[in-house]
């Protein structure tokens, strides 16, 4: 099937889009609102994606939207879904600490075909369509070549119940600081997988993840020769929940470090 070439095209002008609605207003008086004990909403979250719906409601009226604040189908559909984050990173962009994007894919039947990824920050644009290569502001993007986990650097996030699995959450990220160069925690998802694509990480694992935080940058970083499963190994999805995204070469140690500390979790059955 030939590729619509106005699906990249708006995808880029989406998160470009985004980037300025969100810079217009970063570090001013804007509302936060709660969803949760720590997940916030603020009104810039909201005003970017009713931005962004009513784009797609005039280019193509027939796709479906999946967005964080608004909602839309909980399982894929069979047809065109865009799945689109208009803040990811919000309690950073809430706290005025500069690492916050817009991310979004075009999914068709579950399967993501463009993405676009903006830092406004760093004016750094990430892109990808499928089978066409990932791109940094236009140049081809490339994993990291590191085969060691002693030489790797890692990045990862924590769940908003973090409190009630502070055990669980801690202890997988204690059982990979003790065996890599290092771990960074940096409050975005769709940034951490464009990182690995970049080769500026090596591997990045998450669980608790929605599909708009994951399925742009999961596109991004398979177009640049990495590996996407979920944490278990499983073929990925972007409705799985879970990732594990690396450079390929560590992909095996790393679902041996996660499948190890779970083993030690385990209940023990009594004989």
């Amino acid at each position: 099937m030939t590729r619509n070439p106005l699906f990249l095209t708006t995808a880029i002008e989406a998160v470009v889009r985004a980037g300025d609605m969100q810079m217009a207003q970063f570090g001013t008086d804007f509302q936060i609102d709660k969803k949760g004990t720590i997940d916030l909403v603020t009104e810039v979250d909201v005003a970017v994606e009713r931005m962004f719906r009513a784009l797609v409601a005039e280019r193509f009226p027939d796709h479906q939207v999946l967005a964080e604040e608004m909602g839309g189908a909980a399982e894929a559909p069979p047809g065109p879904c865009w799945v689109f984050d208009p803040i990811d990173g919000t309690t950073n962009f809430a706290h005025g600490l500069p690492i916050f994007c817009a991310s979004l894919a075009l999914e068709i039947g579950g399967v993501a075909d463009v993405a676009a990824v903006y830092d406004p920050n760093r004016k750094e644009l990430f892109t990808a369509a499928r089978g066409a290569g990932a791109f940094l502001n236009g140049t081809p993007l490339r994993v990291s070549s590191a085969t060691s986990l002693v030489d790797a650097m890692l990045v990862t996030g924590f769940p908003y119940d973090v409190h009630t699995r502070v055990d669980e959450i801690v202890g997988l990220f204690a059982a990979f600081v003790g065996q890599v160069r290092a771990v960074r925690r940096l409050g975005s998802a769709a940034i951490d997988l464009c990182y690995v694509a970049a080769g500026r990480m090596d591997g990045f694992w998450e669980r608790d993840l929605k599909p708009w935080d994951i399925a742009g940058g999961a596109l991004i970083v398979t177009e640049a020769g990495g590996r996407i499963t979920n944490m278990d190994g499983q073929p990925f999805t972007s409705r799985g929940g879970h990732v594990l995204a690396t450079n390929g070469h560590l992909h095996n140690v790393m679902l041996e470090v996660i499948a190890t500390f779970q083993e030690g979790r385990a209940p023990q059955r009594t004989p």
